[in-house]
């Protein structure tokens, strides 16, 4: 019975399959459906190439009809083009009242720009461009993608070194309630030191539940990040231990950023198209011109009883006036570049105002660490002080709680000071636009 209940706890444990941040990233960029759906549209993007392009290629329509009628003039000519008029339709009463003609039509059409103003090569233009920054939309995802997996898998790593954190507290304050007995019953101590040190005991083991709680929704949380199943079980090998991070100038940072980050690539894309549909708005006061071309075959039966004939024609179109809509569109194209300039200036002191905020945060995390390792080790020897004074009845219990409390939160913030500088070192490659699968941040 005791074998079988031991396989039953070590099975999750068997289960759970080893899972580093760098495979985090990976298994994320392969399974998280957000990155699905901009992959979509990068792909939409580059067929809308396809479709500008298509501008100076010929269109080609094939069209099948028939009608019925004794109108005079389509009986008329209908005649002609089915080859069929005679002598005899020329009589008055006939050409007054004809009987009903059917008509069956073939038609096929050939339709060929030879000069369009411009209009295909500013399309096939904002097509490329419009592609490039779907592009870097995708990148961006990715990115945001790539900086929440890190949030969460060392969300749920800081909390898992939270817990163990909590049951040590416990642990302690249970063999501090063990030696608070030992002092009372040798009559070194009053009743009121055992009940301290329960409520303290109690305290802790709430913490201790909290902190079990908050690992549960951290790894559902990464789960949700990586694209898995909530319940999907890993363990976590990337330990929460300070990075050696290099020192990087925020100068240097600064021109890279506004180069490389996608929101930055994205406005001045969007700026090239403004530009590009402003040229395309002055080239409709240019003339176009078209070659057409049209087989036609009209039959009275649909198979015989009819005639063929062909057309072709070359034509000059030139909007001489159009009501000021062009001057307008000219006018309108202006303001868009405007808008798109000024949204490019935005975005660019956004970027900048970003990176230094990361940069600012992975300095303020490396100092916390410093800070609260000093506080760690000055914490546990106070309390290891305290606790032989304690046991020498040289302290109370009153000290021994504080600096166990002490101990606990010095515990916590150098963990949160050790999971804040994993986090700013991954915002600040993405602020600066540096933020790929194999980034250094991410190992």
């Amino acid at each position: 019975m005791r074998k079988f209940i031991l396989c039953l706890i070590l099975v999750p444990a068997w289960a759970q399959e080893p899972l580093s941040l760098h495979d985090a990233v990976r298994l994320a960029l392969r399974e998280n459906k957000s990155l699905a759906a901009a992959g979509a549209d990068d792909h939409a993007s580059q067929q809308k190439i396809v479709e500008a392009r298509s501008g100076m290629l010929p269109k080609v329509n094939y069209a099948e009809s028939w009608a019925r009628s004794d109108n005079p003039v389509f009986v008329f000519s209908s005649l002609l083009t089915q080859h069929q008029f005679t002598t005899d339709n020329f009589q008055i009463g006939p050409l007054n009242r004809p009987d009903f003609l059917n008509d069956f039509q073939s038609r096929v059409t050939v339709d060929q720009p030879l000069y369009d103003a411009g209009m295909t090569r500013n399309a096939v233009k904002t097509a490329r461009l419009s592609q490039k920054m779907t592009g870097e939309e995708l990148r961006r995802a990715q990115m945001d993608v790539m900086a929440g997996v890190v949030q969460a898998y060392y969300g749920a790593v800081l909390a898992e070194a939270s817990l163990k954190t909590a049951e040590q507290s416990v642990q302690s304050a249970e063999a501090d309630l063990k030696q608070a007995e030992s002092v009372h019953e040798a009559g070194m101590s009053t009743d009121a030191d055992v009940l301290s040190i329960r409520v303290h005991l109690a305290a802790v083991n709430e913490q201790r539940i909290q902190r079990a709680a908050d690992l549960d929704v951290a790894r559902a949380g990464l789960n949700d990040a990586l694209g898995l199943p909530l319940d999907t079980p890993h363990a976590l090998t990337s330990a929460l231990e300070p990075m050696n991070t290099p020192a990087a100038a925020l100068t240097d940072l600064e021109p890279g950023a506004v180069e490389q980050r996608p929101e930055a690539r994205e406005s001045r894309f969007a700026l090239a198209i403004a530009q590009a549909q402003a040229d395309g708005a002055r080239d409709a006061f240019k003339p176009t011109v078209g070659f057409h071309a049209a087989f036609e075959a009209d039959r009275q039966r649909f198979i015989d009883r009819g005639g063929a004939n062909w057309l072709a024609a070359v034509s000059l179109h030139w909007n001489l006036f159009d009501g000021f809509a062009d001057k307008s569109r000219v006018a309108e194209s202006a303001d868009w570049i405007a808008h798109a300039r000024a949204n490019k200036e935005r975005t660019d002191s956004a970027v900048r105002l970003q990176l230094r905020r990361a940069h600012a945060d992975l300095e303020s995390a490396e100092q916390r660490i410093e800070v609260a390792k000093a506080a760690v080790a000055a914490a546990e020897e106070s309390l290891r002080i305290t606790r032989n004074r304690y046991e020498a009845g040289m302290s109370n219990v009153t000290d021994l709680l504080r600096n166990e409390t002490a101990l606990l939160e010095s515990r916590t913030r150098y963990l949160a000071a050790v999971h804040d500088q994993h986090i700013a070192a991954t915002m600040l490659e993405l602020a600066a636009g540096r933020l790929t699968p194999d980034s250094e941040v991410l190992k």
